[in-house]
């Protein structure tokens, strides 16, 4: 097979048939096979009885996920992921802003030009001040840390993946922002960016506060770039901490000590060990020191023991 397209949704029944209907005379024009797979997040509306419409009208290319409740776009990536047989995985949002116009040339540069993945930017965006803006600082901040610097648009919906790309990454979370991240650290380097033409939402109006995304991207991306530094290694980060904060401490102990032994041989007045501020600081960073080296051995265990992440209550797949 081709191409799959792994569609994340939450309540867009109306773009629905429209948007397929798209993808399919682009396919067409171009004599792909190809795969549709909607996920549909907890839809409250008739978005999944739309979805099931397709899949009687079109058994052999629409297939569908329904999760139980609404787990969030990272979730539905990872079901759609795991789901996708297509040499070439293309992810668009459901709400037409995503054109399937630009599939073709995306899978050309996946397959001719020999990228793993390519990202979509939305160089000139319709949406409102308070999207565009974090969405900015927030792009400006992602290139600082992973290091990714050709890329303007980190959270573009429209991307293209080698396959082993979607099956060698995890995303789980909100890390759907940082998947051109993952897919660095997972070892595919070859990564690109097009720009893609972005159009008004045409149904209903955006899933997503510009304020609330900006603050939780930049505490995702705090995360990420902890777990892929320190994440198979926690003591690294927490023992250097730890080793610091009690050497620091024990030397100040000693120093505290020496002070009274040297007052004591000299006969000069003296207050008791305990009497010294500095005693005290000097005994919270030894304590600190050992909480946090003992953090490192604790994540150490956790690290080789983690649970599996990506549970979700799946109510019905087609």
């Amino acid at each position: 097979m081709d191409i799959s397209v792994v569609i994340p949704l939450y309540n867009e029944e109306e773009s629905l048939p429209e948007l397929y209907q798209w993808i399919v005379r682009v396919m067409d024009a171009n004599h792909f096979s190809y795969e549709v797979i909607f996920v549909n997040d907890g839809s409250t509306d008739r978005s999944w009885q739309v979805i099931e419409d397709l899949k009687k009208q079109n058994p052999d290319h629409v297939h569908g996920i329904k999760f139980r409740r609404n787990y969030g776009k990272s979730p539905a990536l990872f079901c759609g992921f795991q789901k996708a047989e297509g040499d070439v995985v293309i992810t668009m949002d459901a709400d037409l802003q995503d054109s399937p116009d630009e599939i073709p040339e995306l899978y050309r540069m996946i397959t001719a030009e020999g990228y793993d993945l390519v990202s979509g930017w939305k160089k000139k965006r319709y949406d409102p001040l308070s999207k565009t803006i974090p969405t900015k600082l927030f792009n400006a901040t992602a290139r600082k840390v992973s290091g990714i610097k050709n890329l303007h648009d980190f959270n573009c919906g429209l991307k293209a993946y080698r396959r082993d790309v979607v099956k060698n990454i995890e995303v789980y979370g909100e890390m759907h922002r940082y998947i051109p991240y993952l897919a660095k650290n997972a070892g595919f380097k070859k990564i690109g960016e097009k720009v893609v033409h972005h159009q008004a939402r045409k149904f209903g109006k955006t899933k997503f506060g510009g304020l609330n995304r900006f603050f939780n991207g930049y505490l995702d991306l705090i995360s990420l770039w902890f777990l892929s530094t320190f994440g198979i290694k926690p003591m690294h980060f927490f023992g250097f901490l730890g080793s610091l904060m009690f050497i620091f401490g024990f030397i100040a102990v000693i120093i505290v000590g020496i002070s009274k032994l040297y007052y004591m041989h000299n006969g000069m007045p003296y207050r008791l060990v305990t009497d010294s501020p500095y005693f005290y600081l000097s005994l919270t960073a030894m304590i600190i020191g050992t909480q946090l080296f003992v953090a490192g051995f604790l994540g150490e265990l956790i690290s080789r023991n983690a649970p599996e992440r990506n549970k979700y209550h799946i109510e019905k797949t087609i």
